[in-house]
């Protein structure tokens, strides 16, 4: 089985273009990632995008990252989040039609956290976990999400403060990961929020 794989999904814009990151083994669950904010340049290729969908694959998960609608190849035009959840589904359906019923996974990054949390009031039975970085709290409406999720914010994010973030965590007794000296773009600590996500999953049965 190749390590990456093209894929293609359609949504309600029309196609999603995507690429897959698979496991050296049987893949023991399926984890979505989504990108940052369109207008401001988010593609699947962001960096943090990336390192999720590896981190994912080395511990055992079929990871799908993909463009949003209007976004590379992908069909349509930027739909200020509404449309997007809508794409998160699209890639959940190909997914299921691909690898069956296994446990997923919802990701994002920044705009495609608060995608990802949209997303999951959507689905049922709801995600096996999140896994929410730099989530998009003040830009956009954050849902509540489940109390096992993944949150992990920078110190110094200049984009989302980490105080509006820890207002929203805070009613939901959602505990957060804070990096000390972070920004919202996790320049240098790419490999902080890889381990944090190894540790998280490692020896969970997913």
């Amino acid at each position: 089985m190749p390590a990456l794989q093209k894929f293609s999904a359609i949504g309600g814009a029309g196609h999603l273009e995507g690429v897959a990151h698979f496991p050296d083994s049987a893949p023991r669950a399926v984890a979505v990632v989504a990108h940052p904010l369109p207008t401001m340049g988010g593609t699947m290729e962001n960096k943090v995008v990336t390192t999720l969908a590896k981190t994912f694959a080395e511990l055992g998960l079929v990871a799908l990252r993909f463009n949003f609608r209007g976004v590379g190849a992908s069909s349509g035009a930027f739909d200020g989040g509404l449309g997007e959840v809508e794409d998160v589904l699209a890639v959940v359906r190909h997914a299921k039609q691909e690898y069956g019923g296994l446990p997923l996974v919802l990701s994002g990054f920044s705009f495609g956290a608060y995608v990802q949390a949209r997303a999951a009031q959507h689905l049922h039975p709801l995600p096996h976990r999140l896994v929410l970085i730099a989530p998009a709290v003040g830009h956009f409406a954050m849902p509540p999400v489940p109390h096992n999720t993944l949150l992990v914010h920078g110190e110094l994010d200049e984009v989302v403060p980490l105080a509006d973030v820890l207002q929203w965590a805070r009613p939901q007794h959602l505990p957060v990961v804070v990096l000390p000296g972070a920004g919202h773009f996790f320049h240098g600590r790419l490999g902080q929020i890889k381990q944090i996500v190894l540790h998280e999953f490692n020896g969970q049965r997913i």
